[in-house]
């Protein structure tokens, strides 16, 4: 077996700290075609789905990927952009604003690269580049603020499996979550906040979060407990009283039963219970894209409306929003914080000359 690495490698070249920022990804056009493709990657991956490989197989292979593309692809032709997939724009902006902000702090010896889980642009893609620009440090930060083995585990997995084929690891730190940070939790805060101010306060705030199988609680995934502390923080800076705010579950798929209260059937009960004004956000959402604006901001919108809501809306995801950025960016500087770049230069250059390496 051959290893990745680089053909005319210089040990004089400068050493820099990587930084990878991720997400879920997202097909490269709402068409039938790209959403097979798309959807293949994602349903095939066993921390997305854990069903035994061969039932599975069958399963997806027979009979989702011949009816679920078509479905999809509609429901992703009523989001699109002229930039593209909401998610991508959302991201690359994101990528773009952190990078100027750490260029402020550590100049060219921080690089920062986009990556998604599924799709393009490719994990390996992203850690290509970061090799040839002599990247020796790694971080990585999933874009998924509360940790579950459906994404932050299969973001992982994903980078083992690549760096399985590579002949030289850097020293590597992998942030699971962040769903407590001071930073998110004020940032979400404070949106929120500002769109009261323009729009008033709802009969009810809802926190809804993508959903997972109820087995994944039962054997220990830390993501049902960790959106409701997620909730739990944001009200208290706020002020909220529990009676003012509740947490539920979006995008169930398949029979089995999911993490509880469901979004769409707490949407349906309200109007019954005397709430007639609602407000929804996402903060398991880093970016807002199909789960947030075509299921909550028009399906969900509608369920409310239909059994007798009168107003509803849904409150924007940080996106590259200033304040976000400045979270994240405060949650790299801490992980990196100890990390000595120009020590690592003087190393290289040292075993260089010792063994006579080329320069």
């Amino acid at each position: 077996m051959k290893f990745k690495g680089k053909s005319h490698f210089s040990h004089k070249q400068p050493a820099k700290i990587g930084v990878l920022i991720t997400n879920l990804g997202t097909p490269q056009a709402p068409t039938k075609k790209a959403l097979r493709v798309y959807l293949k990657e994602f349903l095939s991956d066993p921390r997305v789905v854990e069903v035994p490989k061969l039932i599975w197989w069958c399963i997806l292979n027979i009979v989702i990927l011949n009816i679920r593309p078509a479905r999809s692809a509609k429901a992703y032709a009523g989001v699109w952009t002229d930039e593209g997939s909401p998610l991508l724009v959302h991201s690359l902006h994101q990528h773009k604003a952190l990078t100027d902000k750490l260029k402020q702090q550590y100049g060219d010896d921080v690089v920062v690269e986009l990556a998604m889980r599924y799709g393009q642009p490719s994990i390996s893609t992203a850690l290509d580049s970061m090799q040839e620009q002599g990247v020796t440090k790694l971080v990585v930060l999933p874009l998924y603020p509360q940790y579950s083995a459906s994404t932050s585990a299969s973001t992982f997995d994903a980078i083992a499996q690549d760096f399985m084929k590579r002949r030289w690891i850097p020293d590597f730190r992998f942030i699971s979550h962040y769903h407590d940070n001071e930073g998110y939790i004020q940032a979400m805060a404070n949106k929120i906040q500002k769109h009261w101010d323009s729009n008033g306060q709802p009969d009810k705030l809802l926190f809804s979060y993508h959903g997972i199988p109820k087995r994944y609680l039962d054997e220990g995934d830390p993501y049902h407990c960790e959106c409701y502390k997620t909730s739990r923080l944001i009200a208290e800076k706020l002020g909220l009283s529990k009676e003012q705010y509740m947490t539920t579950f979006q995008s169930r798929f398949g029979r089995e039963e999911w993490l509880q209260p469901y979004t769409d059937f707490t949407l349906k009960s309200f109007p019954k219970q005397g709430i007639k004004f609602v407000q929804i956000v996402c903060p398991g959402f880093s970016a807002d894209c199909l789960e947030t604006i075509e299921e909550i901001g028009e399906e969900n919108r509608d369920y409310f409306l239909e059994a007798g809501g009168e107003k509803f809306e849904y409150i924007k995801a940080l996106n590259a929003d200033a304040e976000h950025i400045d979270a994240l960016a405060n949650i790299i500087q801490t992980s990196i914080a100890d990390w000595s770049i120009q020590q690592d230069v003087n190393i290289t250059e040292q075993q260089a000359k010792l063994f006579g390496a080329k320069q």
